[in-house]
């Protein structure tokens, strides 16, 4: 369950974050490789920073992991 006051972040705030274009970004949720956007309104989505922290967390481990083995 999401943290109850984590903030919502829109694609520019998300990719000020991570090294990724627009495209590639979705092209890497529809491999459920990257967090899904919630929708906030009729043509508009956002994410969840603590989504989006946990994802960096992740990748931060991950090649920590390769690096040490």
């Amino acid at each position: 369950m999401p943290e109850k006051h984590s903030k919502l972040l829109r694609l520019e705030d998300v990719r000020g974050r991570v090294p990724y274009s627009r495209s590639t970004i979705y092209q890497l949720i529809a491999q459920g490789k990257f967090p899904k956007p919630i929708s906030i309104g009729e043509r508009a989505v956002a994410w969840l920073e603590s989504d989006i922290d946990a994802w960096i967390d992740s990748r931060i481990e991950s090649g920590r992991a390769r690096v040490t083995a």
